[in-house]
């Protein structure tokens, strides 16, 4: 068996392990060998759900189905109550919603997706051309805010608009990811977190920090999520802009890695800082260079791609992943928000999802997004 065989059975097995301990929660973090328990509404809750489906997918495990469906239940609260939503119902309703009705065809999932997608579409600003970040209550004034982060909201609407024939779903997603490129992407490839626009003319202000160092920093996180989510753009429209982008934001964090290849918080932190690391991002580069290597043409580059997610990879289940019971997470040194002192070095779900999403990548060469 090889390493990669052996880390999605691990992983696999350990998501079946967590369905008693995790149950009927929306996880974020864990601490002490056990993750917390957010509200429904939090950006997070598709994540643990998504795992169910992922070992449904490759199992066929009832259970997992089953506490699945319940999670996707729970959230109805959550998409029916509408003051709450925000930007990353892509987040939340893709692999939950979308994947059920991928997998099993259920019509009421399909109801969720489109739900979830329309109140997505209806965050674009029209005079800037993005999609608005967040509501008032997280961040007074964020009218005109849109951060990377949402770039990987917008396979929601590639969804929708396959599935109803409607146009304008996909407009939308093409529209903020052609901002993303011109207003995030700098010249040397990496990405700022939050653009601010002035929201009546759509005008760029400035960058802001976000969760990186600084305006002009790297944030890891926000490359990985750079770098796979103008994959997808590239995938769903043909525009070559975009996959050129995907590449060379990859190129920058492929270059920047450590030794062992899982990145710092903020490729540009300082010496003192580099002790906080995020397992997290490195999952999700990982899974968007196989998706990238899925799109390029040239035999050597599909190589190439294969061949650096793997070294990731490899990394990540050599050194951080954790399949014993002490533990209910799997990759171990993910970082939330360093600048905030928040959540560095535990176990994140969505380091978990990113890691077995890409494993079953390799194995099918398939998307899930």
């Amino acid at each position: 068996m090889s390493w990669r065989e052996d880390a999605l059975k691990k992983c696999l097995e350990k998501i079946k392990r967590n369905i008693e301990g995790i149950g009927e929660k929306f996880p974020h973090v864990a601490y002490e060998g056990r993750y917390n328990n957010e509200k429904a509404s939090f950006w997070t809750a598709g994540f643990w759900p998504g795992l169910l489906w992922l070992l449904y997918m490759e199992k066929k495990e009832d259970s997992s189905l089953k506490l699945a469906r319940r999670l996707e239940e729970r959230l109805d609260e959550v998409l029916d109550g509408f003051v709450t939503l925000h930007h990353d119902v892509g987040f939340m309703w893709l692999p939950t919603a979308v994947i059920d009705y991928k997998l099993t065809g259920n019509p009421e999932s399909r109801i969720r997706g489109l739900k979830a997608a329309s109140h997505l579409a209806g965050r674009f600003n029209l005079a800037g051309r993005f999609i608005r970040a967040w509501n008032d209550d997280i961040a007074a004034g964020c009218q005109g805010w849109a951060i990377i982060d949402c770039l990987m909201n917008i396979p929601l609407l590639f969804w929708a608009s396959k599935e109803t024939g409607d146009p304008r779903f996909c407009q939308i997603a093409d529209a903020h990811a052609a901002t993303v490129l011109d207003a995030f992407i700098r010249p040397d490839y990496t990405s700022a977190h939050i653009v601010r626009f002035n929201p009546c003319t759509g005008e760029k202000i400035e960058n802001l920090g976000g969760q990186g160092k600084g305006p002009d920093s790297a944030w890891s996180r926000g490359q990985a999520w750079a770098i796979y989510g103008m994959a997808i753009a590239f995938r769903e429209t043909g525009k070559g802009e975009y996959l050129e982008a995907a590449e060379h934001t990859a190129e920058y964090f492929l270059s920047h890695l450590p030794e062992d290849k899982v990145p710092y918080w903020d490729f540009r932190c300082d010496l003192k800082e580099r002790y906080a690391l995020d397992s997290s991002a490195a999952a999700c580069a990982a899974s968007g260079l196989l998706e990238i290597a899925g799109l390029v043409k040239e035999a050597e580059r599909k190589e190439y791609y294969r061949c650096r997610a793997g070294g990731i990879l490899k990394s990540l289940y050599e050194n951080y992943a954790d399949f014993s019971a002490d533990t209910q997470g799997i990759l171990q040194k993910g970082t939330v928000n360093f600048p905030k002192n928040k959540h560095i070095n535990v176990p994140i779900i969505y380091g978990d999802y990113f890691f077995t999403e890409a494993l079953i990548k390799w194995a099918r060469m398939t998307n899930i997004f």
